[in-house]
């Protein structure tokens, strides 16, 4: 596992392809700052996404054909377009993790809404692109990233 960002953490590539996640519940807990709302959380959180995923993206600038996938619970089918992906069939097995994990996520979400909040996992979406499509659309991430860096510190 490698982080690209403290809340944005992908796997190694396999067969051409990295799995991304979002932090663990103990990068949840240390990362976001308890003085936030539910919704500079949430932003906060979509921000280190989007960092991390500059990151990656110029890590595997030059593998213009590995492709990323990744399964949210937080990122909407819309923002998710925007930045180059793609509304996937999520497998069985990503289901089934998902469940047998529903505690941390349950914790890690609560965290994230700074209130008692159950994830609906039946909202939840698999996401997919390659690294040409985020590369087309990186000044976008970029300035989307920075949009939001500087609502935060705004807001703070």
């Amino acid at each position: 596992m490698i982080y690209y960002s403290p809340l944005f953490i992908a796997e190694k590539p396999n067969n051409g392809l990295i799995k991304i996640h979002g932090g663990t519940l103990f990068d949840y807990y240390f990362v976001i700052d308890k003085n936030m709302n539910g919704k500079q959380r949430t932003d906060f959180i979509i921000q280190q996404y989007l960092d991390g995923l500059l990151h990656l993206i110029n890590k595997y600038e030059n593998d213009k054909k590995m492709k990323i996938r990744g399964t949210s619970y937080i990122i909407n089918k819309r923002t998710a377009e925007k930045i180059g992906f793609e509304i996937m069939e999520t497998d069985i097995l990503q289901k089934i993790i998902l469940i047998y994990n529903y505690f941390n996520i349950l914790i890690s979400n609560s965290i994230a809404k700074n209130k008692l909040s159950f994830p609906k996992l039946n909202k939840t979406q698999t996401f997919g692109t390659d690294v040409d499509q985020l590369l087309k659309r990186k000044e976008y991430i970029e300035k989307l990233n920075k949009s939001l860096k500087s609502t935060i510190a705004n807001n703070l």
